[in-house]
């Protein structure tokens, strides 16, 4: 586990710096746009897409610097997605990361422009990868098709939705996973294969699907089970907003099984998956056993 730690906070520190570099550029007016759009870029974070985004490119071959725009350009809109959510009309929390949310920190307008700002930067930099060819413009149209209104923001909206009932069935749920959470964690897989001539591409998008399913499985369970400091979040948020979620849907000790089976098929998935997937493996098991 401390080789799979060391090459984790390798491939973070590469991608905070890339990050870092980039959100310093940005010069906007008035002043307060790229400020706030800074601060929860830059607000740390597990920065478990990026991470998953570089470690596959490993994997295939790709490299760092051919990933990286991607990388960065999922974390703007995992980090907007973010901003947006935790807003009074959506999930309505104080608290990201351990800090004052975005909104709590500028304001509700500003907060909804630099989640606005970071989509559309987004995107600003995946049409510059496309003009380097058509595996660039496939992995950009990849990218938006997880994001929009096929991805995830289809996953918020049945998320919302979904909350109004009493009841969720199990159909329902998954598709709240798969798209809510599983889209943005499918991205960085399939974004990887795709620069790569799509290789092993159906088991890399299968293992990315299985991965977003574990994914929010756990944030599932954490919202029971975690400590909000660990979390930098507010706990218990879900039953009291009746979310559909597999706690609701299984119970608390049903979840912690499925989690287990959906950690067990990511595994017997990656043993379809040519080169070095130790990394990943444990990027699976971290995901299972993570407090935060």
């Amino acid at each position: 586990m401390n080789d799979f730690n060391l090459a984790y906070e390798q491939y973070q520190s590469e991608f905070e710096a890339y990050a870092t570099e980039y959100a310093l550029k940005i010069q906007t007016k008035p002043d307060v746009l790229g400020d706030s759009m800074r601060y929860s870029l830059l607000n740390g974070g597990k920065r478990v897409r990026p991470v998953l985004a570089l470690a596959c490119a490993d994997v295939l071959g790709v490299p760092h610097q051919e990933i990286l725009p991607y990388a960065l350009a999922l974390e703007m809109i995992h980090t907007y997605s973010l901003i947006h959510d935790d807003l009074p009309a959506m999930d309505n929390d104080d608290f990201r990361r351990g800090k004052p949310s975005n909104h709590k920190r500028f304001g509700e307008a500003n907060a909804i422009l630099a989640g606005d700002g970071l989509l559309n930067e987004a995107y600003a930099i995946c049409f510059n990868q496309c003009a380097k060819g058509e595996n660039y413009a496939l992995a950009a149209k990849y990218l938006n098709e997880c994001a929009g209104v096929y991805g995830m923001i289809a996953g918020q909206s049945a998320d919302l939705y979904y909350s109004l009932e009493n009841d969720g069935t199990e159909e329902e749920l998954w598709y709240v996973q798969e798209h809510k959470t599983g889209k943005l964690l499918l991205a960085p897989v399939a974004i990887a294969s795709i620069l790569a001539n799509n290789k092993d591409f159906f088991a890399l998008e299968s293992f990315g699907r299985m991965l977003g399913r574990l994914f929010q499985m756990t944030d599932d369970i954490l919202d029971v089970t975690g400590d909000s400091a660990l979390l930098g979040k507010t706990i218990g948020k879900d039953e009291k907003e009746n979310k559909l979620t597999c706690v609701k849907v299984y119970g608390l000790d049903g979840a912690k099984v499925r989690a287990d089976m959906c950690a067990h098929d990511c595994f017997a998935i990656l043993e379809g998956v040519s080169g070095d997937t130790a990394f990943l493996k444990g990027l699976v098991e971290y995901v299972l056993r993570r407090s935060n």
